[in-house]
């Protein structure tokens, strides 16, 4: 059984997706493929152990605190390739950037750019999967389904130093 539930951030409200074990998505309810392949309007609201452990991460990542994504248990139910993505997405530290060719190297596919973006844009676990930590390789800010400026404010939750990207 799916549940909802929602969360108030200080850069937009946020809707959280969890069955029993995982979380499933957590999406800025204005942004880019809002719900994934998931039909919400369908999805009870109410609450499971794991979004009360999403919200206290969120909390505590806009609390300054540099929470720990690999606490949160999730299951993004994406393809393979996607996973694979999305797992290098998982272990970008807080407060660093890495490049989509960086992501490219890590799982052995240089000519795979495309599908990269394809996958990262398509993150169904926003934060937590940290999608806005990847740039461009001439320090591009782009690629956020939140929206740039959130990427950069986002950015700005972690210290990043913004002043070299280009958006």
């Amino acid at each position: 059984m799916l549940t909802k539930n929602y969360y108030d951030s200080p850069l937009g409200k946020i809707t959280l997706l969890s069955n029993a074990k995982n979380l499933l998505g957590l999406w800025f309810n204005d942004q880019k493929f809002y719900g994934g392949k998931y039909d919400l309007k369908k999805v009870e609201v109410g609450t499971t152990p794991i979004i009360e452990q999403a919200k206290k991460w969120l909390d505590d990542y806009f609390a300054g605190k540099e929470p720990d994504p690999l606490k949160i248990p999730v299951d993004t139910q994406v393809t393979d390739f996607r996973k694979r993505v999305l797992e290098v997405l998982r272990h970008v530290p807080y407060g660093k950037t890495i490049t989509y060719k960086d992501v490219a190297d890590q799982i052995n596919q240089p000519t795979a750019s495309r599908a990269i973006g394809g996958a990262v844009g398509h993150n169904p676990i926003s934060l937590i999967i940290p999608c806005h930590r990847i740039v461009g390789s001439n320090n591009d800010l782009t690629g956020y389904a939140g929206g740039v400026p959130r990427k950069l404010k986002l950015l700005h939750v972690e210290h990043v130093d913004t002043s070299k990207f280009k958006y």
